[in-house]
């Protein structure tokens, strides 16, 4: 299968992990179970049935309201679905095109963590436990079995030390600035370090200091539009997550152009 088609089923595959990343999205910060119930109108209780569950069609195909009372639907639903599938499809032909293709499910899965932690701290201003004490052992586990398949195990040594790095420095800037980093960043930093390090130096510098550039940003745009003061409280886990996403579609090469940029000078 040519990486143009493999990409294409993995965004589609996305979509349909975009929709399961909804409910967990709404049920998590709730402490609720993702298995039951299933799938209900959250005005009126009725159970959605599954052709009103496909992924962006069926919220389409309601026109953004419940079946059963017409209440509203967030658009927020095929968003999730959406990006999903985009990031998927990027993810994999990025990848796929590398020569990576056994480390692809870790880094569907790291995607998947990423966009669902995005929304519920830009949501909630939390990172769950339930979500991020697991995320390392899963993408530990998942890393291996790609280091194992391409025989190169020092690319998972490289990102445990990665792992270390990150979560020390985060450890160090939430006890500095305990109000500028909350505990959340810093028990996520390990995984997004260890899935950077598996792919490059380049990538954990990429990807940190684009988090770091994006939340700043974002801080001096609220500020700007939204009346905001220097001390106020703003979710930075949406901005750690991006950047991390760019650091594995794009830290590697950004980085090398940076090194041979700084050599031809």
């Amino acid at each position: 299968m040519s990486p143009a088609a493999t990409a294409v089923l993995a965004g589609l595959l996305g979509l349909a992990f975009g929709s399961f990343a909804n409910v967990v999205i709404h049920r998590v910060p709730r402490g609720e179970s993702l298995v039951r119930p299933g799938s209900r109108c959250p005005a009126c209780g009725v159970p959605i049935p599954w052709y009103d569950n496909l992924p962006v069609a069926g919220w389409l195909l309601l026109r953004g309201r419940c079946r059963a009372c017409r209440a509203p639907i967030s658009w927020s639903y095929p968003v999730v679905e959406l990006a999903m599938g985009l990031l998927w499809a990027l993810v994999t032909l990025r990848l796929v095109t590398a020569g990576l293709g056994w480390a692809v499910p870790a880094y569907l899965a790291l995607t998947f963590i990423c966009v669902v932690l995005a929304v519920i701290d830009a949501r909630t201003r939390l990172l769950p436990n339930r979500i991020t004490y697991p995320a390392f052992p899963v993408m530990l586990s998942l890393l291996l079995l790609a280091s194992v398949g391409l025989g190169d195990l020092g690319r998972l040594a490289r990102g445990l030390l990665a792992a270390v790095a990150v979560g020390g420095l985060f450890l160090v800037l939430a006890l500095i600035s305990p109000r500028g980093m909350g505990l959340g960043d810093v028990k996520l930093a390990p995984t997004l370090g260890l899935a950077l390090g598996w792919l490059s130096w380049g990538a954990v510098a990429f990807g940190v200091f684009a988090g770091f550039l994006l939340g700043g940003l974002a801080g001096l745009a609220a500020i700007a539009l939204l009346g905001l003061t220097r001390k106020s409280l703003l979710p930075f886990g949406p901005w750690l997550v991006t950047g991390a996403l760019l650091g594995v579609l794009a830290g590697a090469d950004v980085a090398g152009w940076y090194a041979r940029s700084l050599l031809g000078a």
